[in-house]
């Protein structure tokens, strides 16, 4: 099995809903962003590419890529980072990690990563999300987990389940039966960096 998905660019309106609800569902720390949402335009929110009148506007989320051939995990010394046998998610085990960062380097996606260089701190006062996150720690490295808790309970990650346009998509992507596989086999789509070998697990369909 390996765990994947589909982020309909055609479909998407860069409303931000799946970066939000990642961040309240793994009770983010303050400043920490799983998952983001880029546009071709330039590096701030929601800036078109070209010049009036002929502007586009394309949005990409961009999160850990969950790759076949994942960086992070040939790099961390202690097997902090890893990726799951059972299902392919590249996995970040805090209790393990040693606050290295040889992952982040390593990895080529900007900014996938964060890392807690203090005690986590938040924007509110009282803790938000799922019950069954994992502790944030300091001095580790964090990321997107697919919603690992809600996986283990036959859930969606939050970020498909609250997607307003319906544009992100998941499942098994050696299923050729599943949603995915068959948006993938149907639709062009391209990867991020693909020249770098890691065979990420996302696609973006165009």
């Amino acid at each position: 099995m390996q765990y994947g998905m589909a982020i309909d660019q055609q479909t998407c309106i860069g409303c931000h809903t799946c970066a939000v609800a990642c961040r309240v569902e793994n009770n983010l720390p303050k400043n920490a962003w799983w998952n983001r949402v880029a546009t071709d335009g330039g590096p701030q929110m929601d800036t078109p590419a070209g010049t009036f009148p002929l502007v586009t506007m394309h949005y990409l989320t961009i999160a850990c890529q969950h790759c076949k051939n994942p960086a992070c995990t040939r790099v961390c010394p202690v097997g902090a980072t890893y990726k799951r046998a059972e299902d392919g998610v590249v996995f970040q085990d805090y209790d393990k990690c040693i606050g290295c960062r040889m992952c982040i380097a390593a990895c080529p996606y900007t900014g996938v990563r964060s890392f807690n260089w203090d005690e986590p701190s938040y924007v509110i006062d009282f803790a938000v999300g799922d019950l069954d996150i994992a502790r944030h720690q300091k001095h580790t490295v964090e990321k997107c987990t697919f919603c690992a808790h809600r996986l283990a309970r036959g859930e969606e990650p939050a970020c498909i389940k609250v997607c307003p346009a319906r544009a992100r998509h998941y499942g098994d992507l050696d299923d050729p039966t599943s949603e995915v596989s068959r948006l993938i086999a149907s639709r062009k789509w391209h990867q991020l960096l693909p020249e770098e070998g890691t065979k990420p697990s996302v696609y973006y369909l165009v």
